[in-house]
């Protein structure tokens, strides 16, 4: 049995959704979805069927499940030493696709695929927060094939062994079963009231006035019962809000769906990006009031001020594993408009130093500063400490890690998640010395309302 990779080409689709809603059952069913036709959008990747599982449970323990590789053994060290060991076992036959051009182009020829809990991060807590969600920390599956849509060249690749070919033909050839529609069974509700949020915004004014830190992202979290299948709730949040770093995800009683729009970190052939963003007006009802916002936003000192203090945190934290010299910021604050908020997007890009691999990029950078605040571990202390309950998948990442050493994640805001028949959901922003109180309320309801209208 041969396990050499090929790539197949496919008849193009600018949607994905319709070939997804083919695989939805199979287990470890996976979508990283581009949002077309929005900016910076332009691989969608669909794949299910991993050859193996890694959970992170709620101790930090990596929780292995496979019944095609060996996996016994599992070498000491953190999630992300066990995670570069997971990685590591795909077949190396499974590189051996021809060395095309198309091979280097496209993004992802097998490895992991999955999700990094904003909660990984918590040895930097100092305070207890009960966990809203029986979520592991982060599940991640190991994949030898997958389906890679190109929205710029409009083409379609299957990337598979033959074997794997032809049941990947045969899953999207067979009906998709009738789904339960999706339906909440009670309206969103508010985990703080507005005098609850008054009171932690005023904490974090006492600790920014006291030196302990400039800038804090604070969150609320909103949850919802519902019955029916999570995809179908998906296909509504996306019709509402395509963004370019959206995914979904499901299993047992459980599911991922993010509409995310940032990129958190890209390292390809040792190019590293980040894109962190920081500033954010709703859109206009008319073009006159649209344009009022965006020109407000861009004029900020306040938005401006929060959108570098991240940027000058996260060439730190890339210039913990990039060549000394090579982080540069190519864009710094440049508005991006998508169909519910205007946002200030800056880039900061750097070179990954010889011998350091994507995971260990990941690691140090994680979680996103731009979710967490300055100084961020001091940051994330405080918002341990004020927040009221864990945040789950929210403000962690979502994305791949190549078995030839790219990684494309996001950061998980505009991010729900489902457990046992419950939806939460959250909405925050940064919170510096200048902030005002009920500008910063509304803000985090900004960022959630489209969401939440949608699947009402």
């Amino acid at each position: 049995m041969t396990t050499a990779l090929s790539i197949f080409t496919l008849p193009y689709s600018s949607d994905p959704l319709a070939l997804f809603d083919a695989l939805r059952q199979r287990p470890g069913a996976v979508l990283l979805d581009s949002g077309r036709p929005v900016a910076q959008g332009r691989y969608d990747i669909l794949s299910s069927d991993p050859l193996a599982t890694l959970e992170i449970d709620a101790r930090g323990k990596s929780v292995l499940a496979s019944d095609q590789l060996d996996i016994t053994n599992l070498p000491s060290g953190d999630c992300f030493t066990h995670q570069q060991w997971l990685l590591n076992k795909l077949p190396s036959q499974a590189t051996q696709a021809n060395q095309s051009a198309i091979h280097n182009e496209l993004p992802f020829m097998g490895g992991l695929i999955g999700y990094w809990g904003y909660d990984l991060g918590r040895s930097q807590a100092t305070h207890y927060q009960p966990r809203i969600t029986d979520l592991p920390q982060a599940r991640l599956g190991l994949y030898d094939w997958c389906i890679t849509l190109d929205h710029v060249a409009q083409q379609a690749w299957l990337i598979a062994t033959p074997q794997r070919r032809d049941q990947v033909v045969e899953w999207l050839s067979q009906e998709p079963p009738k789904r339960a529609p999706f339906t909440l069974t009670a309206p969103f509700q508010a985990g703080l009231s507005y005098s609850d949020y008054a009171e932690r915004f005023k904490a974090v004014q006492r600790y920014i006035l006291a030196g302990d830190c400039y800038q804090i992202n604070l969150a609320q979290r909103f949850s919802a019962t519902y019955q029916g299948d999570e995809w179908q709730a998906y296909l509504r949040l996306r019709k509402a809000t395509p963004t370019p770093f959206s995914g979904f995800m499901a299993w047992g009683q459980q599911a991922v769906l993010s509409l995310s729009p940032e990129r958190f970190i890209q390292s390809k052939n040792g190019a590293v990006e980040a894109r962190p963003i920081k500033g954010t007006r709703p859109r206009g009802a008319t073009v006159d009031e649209d344009l009022a916002l965006a020109n407000a936003l861009t004029s900020s000192l306040k938005d401006r001020a929060e959108n570098v203090m991240i940027v000058d945190l996260l060439r730190n934290d890339l210039g913990r594993v990039c060549m000394p010299g090579s982080i540069n910021v190519p864009q710094l604050c440049k508005l991006e408009s998508y169909p519910n908020v205007h946002h200030l997007v800056s880039v900061v890009r750097g070179q990954l130093a010889p011998g350091a691999s994507p995971l260990a990029l990941l690691a140090a950078a994680f979680p996103g500063g731009s979710i967490t605040g300055a100084p961020k571990v001091r940051a994330m202390q405080i918002i341990a400490e004020l927040e009221p309950c864990q945040r789950s998948v929210y403000c962690g990442s979502m994305g791949y890690v190549d078995i030839r050493g790219s990684m494309d994640t996001s950061i998980t805001i505009r991010t729900l998640v489902a457990d046992a028949g419950t939806l939460h959901v959250w909405g925050g922003g940064g919170l510096v010395a200048d902030s005002t109180l009920d500008e910063e309320y509304v803000e985090t309801l900004d960022k959630i309302r489209h969401l939440i209208k949608s699947l009402t």
